[in-house]
């Protein structure tokens, strides 16, 4: 743990790390938090499902996403102040269904993920859905296939959770982020859809939201 934060720290010294053996470890840093997003290369571990477990137990905004998603079909429960930012697989194991079914009507998978978890769902993909229960659903129409790589929704979960940090509310949270972050890819796309990066996507990101 203490070799993988200092390859971190020289790596990306904008990054601010802290090592966690185990999930009473996370205290104090939730009481400096103001949002938390929480997924991304947690792995699905009894000590996943611990630190999961305390995250739920705050009051802090949330966005699910990757492996706490799969944690979180494990064992369903509902909370008005997430988002949760599914793909189609991931979707389905949320759903108990196929992912083929999910695809088949992405609006009606959408609104099923908002009601059946509360808060806001977020169904990636072509056509990113977003249901928030206050209406129909948003559907982004930018994007492209060159984002179908690993780390791409990771970027999209740590920007929504950026401007909900930024005290945007959650509606209008997900729906910038989604965009800020389709836009950013097709930007890259100019150069071409083969070898697109997760990190390609964050200048664009920052060019867009810095108009």
């Amino acid at each position: 743990m203490l070799n993988g934060l200092k390859i971190i720290k020289f790596t990306r010294p904008e990054l601010m790390a802290h090592g966690i053996a185990s999930a009473s470890q996370l205290g104090p840093l939730l009481e400096r938090a103001s949002v938390v997003a929480i997924g991304p290369g947690i792995g699905q571990s009894d000590w996943a499902q611990g630190l999961f477990g305390r995250v739920l137990e705050t009051r802090l905004p949330l966005v699910v996403d990757a492996d706490a998603l799969n944690l979180l079909a494990r064992d369903p429960c509902r909370r008005a102040d997430w988002i949760i930012t599914p793909h189609p697989g991931e979707a389905a194991r949320l759903l108990d269904c196929s992912t083929a079914e999910v695809q088949a009507d992405r609006l009606r998978a959408a609104q099923a993920l908002q009601a059946r978890f509360d808060g806001i769902a977020v169904l990636k993909g072509c056509g990113t859905v977003i249901a928030d229960g206050g209406g129909p659903p948003a559907l982004c129409s930018q994007g492209n296939p060159g984002m179908a790589s690993g780390g791409t929704g990771d970027v999209l979960c740590g920007a929504i959770a950026g401007l909900r940090a930024q005290g945007l509310d959650a509606a209008l949270a997900a729906r910038l982020g989604v965009c800020l972050h389709a836009a950013a890819g097709d930007a890259c796309a100019v150069e071409g859809e083969r070898g697109m990066l997760a990190s390609d996507l964050i200048a664009g990101m920052r060019r867009f939201a810095n108009p």
